[in-house]
C-alpha cells in the first residue's frame, strides 16, 4: 500500500502539484465569485425570505450604503453556499493522489455527510430555531418600546446562528470518526452521556444569545444526534470486528 501511493506521488512532481494548487484555487475562485455574482441578482428576494419569519413588520437602513452593504454580503455568502460542493469535490481531487485506495473510499464519504450535516443546520437554524428566538427577543419590547431592526444587525444576527448551528451539527461526524479510528469506544461514549449532555449545554450557551430558547433549541438537538451517532458507532463497531473476535 505504501508504494500505491508513492507512484502515485511519483507520478506529479513538485512544479505539477504546485500547477495543480494553482488550478484548484483558480477554479475554485472563479465558481464563488460566479455564483455571488449570479446570486446577486436575486438578492432582494433572498433578503425577503429571510425575512419572513420576523415578527415585526419592516426592517430600516440607516446608512445610504446599508442596504448596498447587506446585499453584497449576503450574495457573496449564499455563493459560498452554493459552490460549497464543487470547492470541495475541487479540494478532493487535489489531495486524493496522495491518498491509499482505502483512505480515498472513506474521505469521500466523509465530506457527503459533512455538507449534509452543515445544510441540516442551515435549515434548522433558519425554520426552527430563528421564529422562536426573535419572538422571544421582541415580546420584551412593552407600549412605549417599539422595535426598530436594522437590516444589518439582523442579517449578522441570522448569518452567525445560521453559520453555529451548520458548526455543530458536525457532532456525529465527529463521533463517527473517532470510533472508527479507534480513538474512544462507542461503549465509553455512552458510558459518559452525563458529561456529553453537561458539554453540550455548555457550548450551546457559548454560541447562542444569552436566553434559554436558543440555547435549549439548540442543546436539544445536539443531544438527539449525538445519541444517533454513537448508536451509528455501535454498528461501525460491530461490523469492523472479525467473524472470529467476540464482542465487546
Amino acid at each position: 500500500m505504501v508504494e500505491e501511493r508513492t507512484e502515485n506521488l511519483k507520478e506529479m512532481g513538485l512544479l505539477d502539484h504546485l500547477e495543480e494548487l494553482r488550478s484548484t484555487l483558480i477554479a475554485s475562485l472563479v465558481a464563488w465569485i460566479g455564483a455571488s455574482a449570479v446570486l446577486w441578482f436575486f438578492s432582494e428576494r433572498i433578503l425577503d425570505f429571510l425575512i419572513r419569519h420576523l415578527p415585526v413588520k419592516d426592517l430600516y437602513f440607516f446608512a445610504p450604503g446599508e442596504a448596498f452593504m447587506v446585499r453584497m454580503k449576503l450574495s457573496f455568502i449564499c455563493g459560498i453556499l452554493v459552490s460549497f460542493p464543487y470547492l470541495l469535490f475541487r479540494a478532493w481531487r487535489f489531495v486524493s493522489p496522495g491518498l491509499f485506495k482505502k483512505e480515498q473510499s472513506l474521505v469521500f464519504p466523509v465530506i457527503v455527510l459533512s455538507v449534509a450535516l452543515f445544510y441540516l443546520g442551515l435549515v434548522f437554524a433558519y425554520w426552527v430555531m430563528m421564529p422562536l428566538v426573535l419572538r422571544f427577543f421582541i415580546d420584551f419590547g412593552t407600549g412605549n418600546l417599539t422595535p426598530m431592526l436594522s437590516v444589518e444587525k439582523y442579517f449578522g444576527f441570522v448569518a452567525k446562528l445560521s453559520f453555529a448551528f451548520g458548526l455543530v451539527f458536525q457532532l456525529p461526524l465527529v463521533v463517527i470518526l473517532l470510533t472508527s479510528l479507534g480513538v474512544v469506544s462507542a461503549r465509553a461514549l455512552l458510558a459518559q452521556w452525563r458529561w456529553a449532555i453537561l458539554i453540550i449545554f455548555i457550548v450551546a450557551a457559548v454560541l447562542t444569545p444569552p436566553d434559554p430558547i436558543s440555547q435549549i433549541c439548540m442543546a436539544v438537538p445536539l443531544c438527539v444526534l449525538y445519541f444517533a451517532s454513537v448508536a451509528a458507532s455501535f454498528v461501525i463497531e460491530r461490523r469492523g470486528k472479525k467473524p472470529d473476535e467476540p464482542a465487546s
